[in-house]
């Protein structure tokens, strides 16, 4: 995909439905699939996500939030019946989701091995699972270049994780299925410490409540104890793992108090959750505080007292059907196939039993179906069987009701909140509430619930962030400060530098491309000298290194007379200087035809040459030069100027005008009143003026006198002196004015020199 600045969101599955989870993440070139499950409903392709509508060598990443087919199970045909292995994607799910997927993919396999619609081969599965990298909570996580991930608890099921995502800077937050209440065994969801930019949240109960956790225990524990009593069996439909293992806590607490009960077995009949036990066991210490208290006083919360695992021979179901009352768990939850299926056909010929639905139901199943109590349901060989056995449902489900889930959206403050895994209208209604509630605070958040295959682009302001690091982050900036460094990207971060620590925090060298050219000499050396004092303004003489002549030109290119006849031009590399050395040889080569040059050599002389009257060497200060050079600019355009000098130490003139300043200034008169005058500070050159548009003209010209007396040296230079022929090295180097060090005696000195040079020229100009 080309780099785009738009996020693309694609839903292959859950997209208005709940069931084969699979969302496409991508910005900037990179591809994030989070969740490849299958839809319980369908059987072999048709359960699958729209995977032909992906090329799956382009994913970056697959990660996964939890165990649970709807979210994981097509994992492995994507892995080893599409192109991902012909690209560099990595799969990434929680240590124990990985040890619980591997016995849930084996006994899928198991149940699709019998029909002919089976997506994968075992060894299909087991080469998949090698390839699954295993995560902790709280772990950063760098895939590729520019992309990072880190997992937080997401409650729902033992290792559920909900993952934020940066994507080049921009930040998605995927909850997949998550819980916000603690239950018995699992901690509630986390909220992320930072704001992401997208929320990808559940919506699986839309705008519906569920009631409270000691409510809800109670009123199941009532209705089991109930069927019992009227010698009936309870029969609980329930995933092997997940909310098996809550309500198994449940009753296994409620029997112990009971002791009433304790003839009336409890059996899960699942070999699956009797292998998975031993991955809870393991990861004790991922729950919540309850269960790792028990466990820290060698009371194993998941070793049960009063619930055995049901051996599975031929014809168990008939026995369990034709025993005493008892409590059985069976998958699975969707009552689809399997020991779930078979014992409620058993079963639904007799009123004294009792089913009762734990968990949420998908539509187009028979958990969802039966709810609705019908007479009579369809068996697995097509016959009709009466349905008697009483219909209860109690969500034990662990996912968010509205509460909890408007809550969450309110709580992470994300631009954009995409609704998904969740049916059309739940979705729908749930996204009316929500865009209501932000209306009424007057918050700009767009809520979006995208169909399948139906792609979602998300555009957000390119605002790109750069840290100052090494020498730069010393001093803290202060307002309308410029930095000056380089900046350097990787991996879609900026960072500016200093280029001296290039290396050392970059990991980057740095070289200098030193030029030489050498030219033949037919003219003097002080005539070079006077040509280049012409041109640039003032130069540079001195010796180099080696003690041979040198001229350094605008603080770049050194001029040295490395022969009699033969000067070599020597200069650091770059843009600026390669043109100053351009035109310092254009005008070396062509001294000799110079009609000045002519004109200053046609007597001969003992002496050496004068300075270039354009150049930056005059008797007495520099700093008085440019100061009367723009006073005669400004006299020039405007007729009227004069300067102003408060006599140091003394106190104002009380006849003073008031408008006037009280710093030494040159004052350019408009007219009579003085109420126009304007004042340029010659410290600082800032104009001030009652009127704006007289500011602005004066600002203007004064910018052209500046640029028109400033020598080429003066407006640019770099590098550093060269030492002169005679230098002392213990002599210290004296303060120019330029460099903001002059004394108030200096200043004093320039002002009265500059006022008898302004009157001399009107002097000069009357006459």
């Amino acid at each position: 995909m080309a780099d785009s600045p738009t996020l693309s969101v694609t839903l292959l599955g859950a997209g208005q439905e709940v069931g084969r989870s699979c969302c496409v993440l991508q910005y900037r070139g990179k591809t994030i699939v989070c969740d490849t499950g299958v839809h319980p409903a369908y059987s072999g392709m048709a359960s699958l996500p729209f995977v032909d509508e992906l090329d799956w060598s382009t994913v970056d990443a697959i990660l996964i939030t939890h165990f649970h087919l709807d979210h994981a199970a097509a994992l492995t045909y994507i892995m080893e019946k599409t192109n991902f292995r012909d690209g560099k994607g990595k799969v990434y799910m929680t240590h124990p989701t990985k040890a619980v997927h591997k016995f849930m993919m084996q006994d899928f396999v198991r149940m699709s091995s019998s029909s002919s619609d089976a997506l994968f081969t075992p060894l299909e599965m087991n080469m998949s699972l090698s390839s699954i990298i295993p995560v902790s909570a709280h772990q950063l996580i760098t895939p590729c270049p520019g992309v990072s991930f880190t997992p937080y608890h997401a409650g729902h099921v033992l290792g559920a994780c909900m993952f934020l995502i940066d994507i080049a800077g921009l930040k998605i937050l995927y909850t997949g299925d998550y819980s916000r209440e603690e239950d018995r065994h699992l901690v509630k969801a986390e909220l992320p410490p930072v704001r992401p930019d997208v929320l990808i949240v559940e919506s699986t109960y839309g705008v519906q409540s569920l009631e409270g956790r000691d409510e809800k225990e109670l009123r199941f524990t009532n209705l089991v104890h109930s069927i019992i009593r009227r010698g009936g069996h309870v029969l609980l439909p329930t995933f092997a793992l997940g909310r098996a293992q809550e309500l198994l806590l449940i009753l296994d607490e409620y029997w112990k108090k009971h002791p009433d009960l304790h003839n009336v077995p409890i059996y899960y009949a699942s070999n699956l959750a009797r292998k998975c036990m031993a991955v809870y066991q393991t990861y004790i210490h991922t729950m919540n505080s309850n269960i790792r208290s028990r466990f820290a006083k060698r009371d194993n919360p998941f070793v049960f007292k009063h619930i055995s695992n049901l051996p599975q021979p031929r014809g168990w179901e008939r026995k369990i059907a034709d025993g005493p009352p008892c409590v059985v768990l069976a998958s699975p939850g969707f009552l689809q196939t399997g020991p779930s299926r078979e014992l409620l056909e058993l079963w639904a010929p007799d009123s004294r039993n009792g089913l009762i639905i734990t968990g949420y139901s998908i539509e187009g199943t028979l958990a969802r179906d039966i709810m609705t109590e019908p007479d009579e349901i369809i068996g697995l060989k097509g016959n009709t069987i009466p349905r008697k056995i009483s219909v209860d449902y109690l969500s034990f489900s662990a996912h968010v009701d509205y509460s909890q889930n408007s809550e969450f959206i309110e709580l992470v403050k994300a631009q954009h909140v995409v609704l998904v895994h969740g049916e059309q209208t739940a979705m729908g209604r749930l996204k009316a509430a929500m865009t209501a509630k932000f209306k009424d605070r007057d918050e700009d958040v767009k809520i979006h619930t995208p169909r399948n295959l139906e792609t979602l682009e998300l555009s957000f302001r390119g605002e790109r962030v750069a840290k100052a690091i090494g020498t730069l982050a010393n001093k803290p900036p202060q307002e309308n400060d410029i930095i000056s460094g380089l900046l350097v990207s990787k991996d879609y971060s900026y960072t500016l530098l200093d280029p001296r620590d290039l290396k050392d925090f970059a990991g980057l060298s740095t070289c200098t491309v030193t030029q030489r050219q050498k030219i033949v000499l037919g003219v003097g050396w002080d005539l070079v000298r006077w040509h280049l004092e012409g041109m640039y303004g003032s130069v540079e003489e001195g010796l180099d290194k080696d003690s041979v002549k040198a001229i350094r030109v605008m603080g770049a290119v050194d001029v040295k007379h490395t022969a009699e006849h033969e000067l070599t031009l020597e200069w650091d590399s770059t843009a600026s200087n390669d043109m100053i050395a351009d035109s310092i040889l254009a005008l070396i080569t062509g001294i000799d035809k110079s009609p000045a040059s002519v004109k200053l050599t046609s007597q001969q002389h003992s002496h050496s040459h004068t300075h270039h009257p354009h150049s930056d060497h005059h008797e007495g200060d520099q700093s008085i030069t440019r100061i009367q050079r723009i006073a005669w600019f400004l006299d020039a355009h405007f007729g009227d100027v004069e300067l102003h000098m408060p006599e140091v130490g003394g106190e104002q003139d009380p006849e003073q005008e008031q408008g006037e300043k009280s710093e030494s200034a040159l004052i350019v008169r408009m007219d009579d009143s003085g109420e126009a005058d304007a004042h340029i500070n010659l410290v600082t050159l800032a104009v001030s003026c009652p009127s704006d548009a007289v500011r602005k003209r004066v600002e203007a010209v004064l910018d052209m006198a500046i640029t028109t007396v400033s020598s080429l040296t003066e407006s640019f230079a770099t590098g550093v002196s060269i030492p002169p022929e005679d230098a002392d090295p213990k002599q210290e180097k004296s303060t120019s004015p330029d460099d903001g060090h002059t004394d108030t005696e200096t200043i004093e000195d320039t002002m009265t020199t500059v006022e008898d040079t302004i009157t001399t020229s009107e002097a000069d100009i009357a006459s």
